[in-house]
């Protein structure tokens, strides 16, 4: 069995079971070189009418925040936050 803490006492000490083949492509991931590892930790993932076009700009970041909240999908994280009052 793996255990999971940190060696700095920043996190408590548990025993956590790892799945051994979580475990083995996490030793195999890291026997691989840097730069390689870091070519695979980017996932190119379409984000739609951002994508879509090369470049856009804006007179000023209030356009941009308009624009964003008309034309862009709410899951993309690009609207303004909504926080209640209180």
């Amino acid at each position: 069995m793996v255990t999971l803490g940190d060696k700095h006492g920043l996190t408590e000490d548990r025993d956590v079971p790892i799945d051994p083949e979580w475990l083995a492509e996490f030793e195999a991931a890291a026997k691989r070189p840097l730069a390689l590892r870091w070519r695979y930790s980017f996932i190119h993932t379409y984000k739609p009418v951002l994508d879509d076009a090369k470049y856009r700009s804006f007179d000023s970041m209030e356009e941009y925040r308009c624009w964003c909240e008309q034309n862009l999908p709410e899951w993309l994280g690009y609207g303004r936050a909504h926080i209640p009052p209180g």
